[in-house]
């Protein structure tokens, strides 16, 4: 298994500073990330933190911005949502894992019914069906019955929900400790060791 390789996938739910600090994270730990955001996950990036990315042109520096120079893009590797010659569409290409951060309902909605139609669908679909790690991180208030039932299917299937929901016994100062609550659950789900925030107890 390829310990050190991790997918990761924007989608069109708010909370994109979820996945831009993931990723932050993920290449500061010295892995390598397999990245692919949809088209609505644009949009989002450039609402929520004045990031304008080209799918067709992705740069590492569109991403990061600012902060681009601080982090060692060497182990990230950008795939086209529709490019299913991407290794990450095959079960033989080894990962240690995935994760849909932010998770919009429409993306579990096409991982619950098996709709692989585009390559976070797909990505999403394999790490099910090879039994591998697959943390959907929904951003969604209120939650209706078809959602509901959604992650009902996805978590029956062998996905873990992880709603981003930040905690408050931290004594959360800022934003980013709220953020950061929340990557570092990811991470510890992934066994990736970071120094996030404060644990209970």
């Amino acid at each position: 298994m390829a310990a050190d390789e991790f997918v990761v996938a924007l989608t069109g739910a708010s909370g994109s500073a979820y996945g831009l600090r993931l990723l932050e994270t993920l290449l500061r730990a010295g892995r390598t990330v397999h990245l692919t955001l949809s088209p609505a996950a644009v949009t989002v990036l450039a609402t929520e933190c004045d990031r304008v990315l080209d799918l067709q042109r992705f740069t590492p520096e569109q991403l990061f911005g600012p902060d681009a120079a601080s982090v060692d893009c060497s182990r990230l590797r950008y795939h086209h949502y529709q490019d299913f010659r991407a290794g990450i569409a095959s079960g033989s290409f080894l990962t240690s894992g995935m994760v849909v951060c932010p998770c919009s309902m429409g993306t579990v909605a096409a991982i619950a019914q098996g709709l692989s139609t585009n390559l976070i669908h797909r990505a999403a679909d394999v790490h099910l069906k090879e039994r591998r790690k697959l943390i959907l991180v929904p951003r969604e208030t209120p939650l209706g019955l078809i959602g509901l039932r959604n992650l009902v299917t996805v978590t029956e299937a062998g996905a873990i929900v992880l709603p981003a929901m930040p905690a408050f016994y931290t004594r959360p100062q800022t934003l980013s400790d709220m953020v950061d609550f929340v990557v570092g659950r990811i991470c510890d789900q992934l066994g990736v060791a970071h120094p996030l925030s404060n644990r209970w107890g």
